[in-house]
C-alpha cells in the first residue's frame, strides 16, 4: 500500500469514529438523565399494596360479571400467561418480552406471576420512557415544533422522569397549566410553548390550542367542539365555555426569561353572531364551587382540574391509562366522556381508586393489568364458538387490536436479540435501535395523535414487512447481532431452536403440529443448513399474523 493510501485509510477511519462519537454524544444529550439502568427499581413503585390491588380489581370484575350477565353474553376462558406477559410489554415498553425475561418470567412461583411481571416492567425506565412518549403526543402532539421555543425532547424527557420517580399524577399535571420560566430549563413549560405560532411576531402562547389540550388531555372533555358555535347537536356546552377557559391562559406571555403571566391582559373574543369583541372572564364550564380564589389564573385552574372532586379528571386518566393497555378506551371515544349518565363497568371503580389512593399511575396500571378483562384471551376455547363483535366490545374476551408501527418496530428489534434491549444494553446496540425504529415508523407510518382509531393494514405496510431493510437485517445470518444465528448455533437439536424462535418471536411455545412441521424441514445439513432453516423460520414468524396483532 503506498503512502498515499495509508493516509486515506486513516482518513476515513477517524472520519468514521468521529461520526460514531458524535452520533453518541447526540443520542446522549437526547436519552432521559439520571439514568440508574432500566432494571433498577424506583423506589416508590414497589410499595403498592398487592392485596389493596386485587380487591379494587375484584369490584371491577363483579361489575363486568354483571353486565356480561344482562347482555346474556358468556366470557372465554383466561389466557396463558405467556400472552398475558405480552401484552403487558408491549403496552407498557412497546416491545414483545425478550427471551431472556421469559425465562425470568417462568421461574416466578404461578400464583400471580403476572402481577409480579407488572411490578418488574413499571421498575423498568423503558416503562418510563415509552409511557412517557404516549403521553406526550396527548398533551403536545407528535410535532416538534419551532426549535427555536419548544424542545419536545426536553419534555418527554421530563415527564419520563415524574413517571420513572411514581410522581403523583395531578402534581405532574399542575407542574404542566402553570409552567413558567425558559423551556430550555424548565421543560414541563414546553407544554405552554408548544402552542406558539413562529409566524406570529408576538409569540404569544395560544389560549385556545392550551384551553384544548386541558380540556381534552386532563379532563376527557371535547370543550373544544364549541370553539366558534353553540352545540348544534342536544348537548349544553355553549362557546362560551370554552372560551372562558381559554381565558385562564390570556396572561401568559413571553419574556427575556421565559413564560411568564401578566395579570393586565386580558382576553377578547367576538362570539358567533356579535358584531364586535368583548371581553371575557375566566371561568370553568363546570363543578365552579371548586375552583379557589386568589392565586394567578393558572394556578387557578390547576387545581380546579386536579381537585379530589372533581371527578372528570380521575375519569380521563383512568380510561386513558385502560386504553394505553387494551388499545381500546374503555369509553370511546377517550377524550370525550359524559359528565353524567351511565358509564362503562368498571370505570367509576378505577377513577375512585386513583382519586383515594393520591393520583398513584402505577397502582392504576397495576389495577388494570390484574383484573379479569385483560387476562381473558382472544378467543374461545371452543373453535364452534368464534368471538364476535358483541362479546368482544363488552370485553367478555380480550380486544384483537393491530399493533402501532413503534410496537412492531420494537417487537422486531427484541426479537433479533436474545438479549433485552434497555439502558444495561451497550451503547451501540441502543444507537442502532434508535436508528432502526425510528427509520421503520417514518416507512410503515406513524399514528400521530390518533391513539387509538381503528386502522386497517395497507399493502405499503405488507411490502415493509416482507420485502424492508429491517426485517432483512434482522433476520441475516449474523452471529454477533441476530438471535435466528445464535439460536441455530447453541441448540441441541432442531426441536429446541424452533421452540425457542417462536418464545422469542411469538412469546409462545409451538403447537405440536408446528413443532412437528419446522422440525422436520430443519433436519439435514448440519449446524450450517439449521441456521439457514431457522433464519427462514424467524423471517416467517415475524410476518404472521400472529405476530402484527395485540390479542
Amino acid at each position: 500500500m503506498t503512502d498515499i493510501e495509508t493516509v486515506k485509510t486513516w482518513a476515513r477511519n477517524a472520519i468514521f469514529a468521529s461520526c460514531i462519537l458524535g452520533v453518541a454524544v447526540w443520542m446522549a444529550g437526547r436519552w432521559p438523565r439520571h439514568r440508574e439502568g432500566s432494571r433498577g427499581a424506583s423506589p416508590s413503585i414497589a410499595t403498592t399494596d398487592a392485596a389493596s390491588i386485587r380487591e379494587v380489581a375484584g369490584w371491577i370484575d363483579r361489575e363486568f360479571a354483571s353486565d356480561w350477565r344482562g347482555k346474556n353474553v358468556e366470557p372465554v376462558a383466561p389466557a396463558p400467561d405467556l400472552a398475558v406477559a405480552r401484552r403487558l410489554s408491549l403496552a407498557l415498553v412497546g416491545t414483545v418480552p425478550s427471551l431472556e425475561e421469559i425465562r425470568w418470567f417462568e421461574s416466578l412461583p404461578a400464583d400471580d406471576g403476572i402481577g409480579e411481571w407488572t411490578a418488574r416492567l413499571l421498575r423498568d425506565r423503558r416503562t418510563s420512557d415509552y409511557l412517557a412518549e404516549r403521553l406526550a403526543r396527548v398533551f403536545v402532539g407528535v410535532e416538534d415544533g419551532p426549535f427555536i421555543l419548544y424542545r419536545r425532547h426536553r419534555l418527554v424527557s421530563w415527564i419520563s422522569d415524574q413517571l420513572h420517580a411514581n410522581r403523583p399524577y395531578d402534581a405532574m399535571v399542575r407542574d404542566l397549566v402553570t409552567a413558567e420560566g425558559l423551556w430550555t430549563t424548565r421543560p414541563e413549560v414546553n407544554f405552554v410553548t408548544a402552542t406558539i405560532d413562529p409566524n406570529d411576531d408576538r409569540k404569544l402562547p395560544d389560549d385556545a390550542k392550551l384551553a384544548a389540550r386541558v380540556s381534552r388531555a386532563f379532563l376527557g372533555v371535547r370543550l373544544d367542539c364549541v370553539q366558534c358555535h353553540d352545540d348544534f347537536l342536544g348537548g349544553n356546552w355553549k362557546q362560551r365555555d370554552f372560551h372562558r377557559l381559554a381565558a385562564f391562559f390570556a396572561p401568559s406571555e413571553m419574556t427575556m426569561t421565559g413564560v411568564r403571566d401578566d395579570p393586565a391582559r386580558g382576553y377578547e373574543i367576538r362570539y358567533l353572531g356579535k358584531p364586535e369583541k368583548e371581553p371575557v372572564i375566566a371561568a370553568v364550564p363546570f363543578l365552579p364551587g371548586l375552583l379557589s380564589d386568589g392565586a394567578g389564573p393558572r394556578a387557578r385552574l390547576a387545581a380546579w382540574v386536579t381537585h379530589r372532586d372533581n371527578k372528570a379528571f380521575a375519569r380521563a386518566t383512568a380510561n386513558r391509562v385502560w386504553a394505553l393497555l387494551f388499545n381500546r378506551p374503555l369509553h370511546g371515544p377517550v377524550d370525550d366522556i359524559p359528565l353524567d349518565g351511565a358509564l362503562p363497568p368498571g370505570l367509576e371503580i378505577l377513577a375512585e381508586d386513583f382519586s383515594r389512593n393520591g393520583f398513584d399511575l402505577a397502582r392504576l396500571v397495576r389495577v388494570v393489568a390484574a383484573t379479569r378483562a385483560f387476562r381473558l384471551d382472544s378467543r374461545d376455547a371452543d373453535p364452534s364458538r368464534p368471538v364476535d363483535a358483541a362479546r368482544e366490545r363488552c370485553l367478555a374476551a380480550f380486544p384483537l387490536t393491530r399493533l402501532r408501527p413503534e410496537q412492531v418496530a420494537g417487537a422486531i428489534l427484541q426479537s433479533a436479540r436474545l438479549e433485552t434491549i434497555d439502558a444495561d444494553s451497550p451503547v451501540m446496540v441502543r444507537i442502532l435501535r434508535y436508528f432502526q425504529e425510528r427509520d421503520f415508523v417514518r416507512r410503515y407510518g406513524d399514528l400521530g395523535q390518533d391513539e387509538f382509531d381503528a386502522t386497517g393494514g395497507t399493502i405499503p405496510q405488507r411490502l415493509v414487512m416482507m420485502n424492508g431493510e429491517l426485517v432483512r437485517e434482522r433476520t441475516k445470518h449474523d452471529p454477533l447481532m441476530n438471535a435466528a444465528t445464535r439460536i441455530a448455533a447453541v441448540s441441541p437439536d432442531d426441536a429446541t431452536a424452533v421452540e425457542a424462535a417462536y418464545l422469542a418471536v411469538l412469546t409462545r411455545r409451538p403447537t405440536a403440529d408446528e413443532l412437528h412441521h419446522f422440525a422436520r424441514s430443519k433436519k439435514g445439513g448440519g449446524k450450517a443448513g439449521r441456521a439457514g432453516r431457522t433464519e427462514d423460520l424467524y423471517w416467517t414468524l415475524l410476518n404472521s399474523a400472529e405476530f402484527a396483532w395485540n390479542h
